[in-house]
């Protein structure tokens, strides 16, 4: 059975265009086969594009500032943040290479630049000494537990101090449990929106974190 977090899909394509406003804004996004929420923008991804948009934007952002689109799909959530803050540089990766070439697409069809859009497994192809302000993701919970928390695990890896995680999840895809693993790695985890079921998390990397350890 073919999934949207296959890394190369083979089901016959079938290119449909899909219309999204936010933020006062116009896109429109070519999805097909095998990829994420193909028909339209889903409810738990507007949700967490509102929520990190409003957060983003009460926190301050400066030019220059790095985001990253983790399991960016079709590039719905890239886009729409890089078309809000276009001074900031926006890095999308997604296992899957036909989400991947489409998310290209779709950047140019909404005439954005991205600084990187690349398949990878997770994190895996991205440089090690690559760092962002914000990373933001939609996690593919069909693909598991473990992969789930791999992205939150190399997120943190990836995220410079003072860096936020945006995450969003229903309570019944295990927004309990990711809330209590952002917890866990993070020292904190707070929920910025609960609606339609869908829970939007924030969990911020401190310096403070691992010194009662050491």
């Amino acid at each position: 059975m073919a999934h949207y977090y296959d890394a190369e899909p083979t089901s016959p394509s079938d290119k449909r265009l899909i219309s999204y406003r936010i933020n006062g804004m116009n896109f429109e996004f070519v999805t097909d086969s095998n990829v994420f929420s193909r028909n339209a923008v889903d409810r738990g991804t507007d949700l967490l594009l509102q929520e990190t948009i409003k957060d983003l934007k009460a926190s301050g952002v400066k030019k220059g500032e790095s985001f990253l689109d983790l399991g960016c799909g079709v590039g719905v959530v890239g886009i729409v943040l890089k078309s809000v803050f276009m001074a900031c540089d926006v890095v999308q990766v997604d296992v899957n290479s036909r989400a991947v070439e489409l998310s290209r697409e779709n950047a140019s069809r909404n005439s954005v630049t991205m600084a990187k859009c690349l398949q990878s497994d997770v994190l895996s192809a991205i440089d090690e000494e690559l760092m962002f302000d914000a990373v933001v993701t939609n996690p593919p919970v069909r693909a598991g537990k473990k992969t789930v928390f791999a992205f939150y695990e190399q997120a943190f890896e990836h995220l410079k101090v003072g860096g936020a995680i945006y995450v969003v999840l229903q309570r019944k895809q295990g927004a309990p449990s990711s809330a209590a693993k952002l917890e866990e790695l993070f020292g904190n985890c707070d929920t910025l929106a609960i609606d339609g079921g869908y829970r939007v998390m924030r969990a911020v990397k401190s310096d403070m974190k691992g010194e009662d350890e050491i």
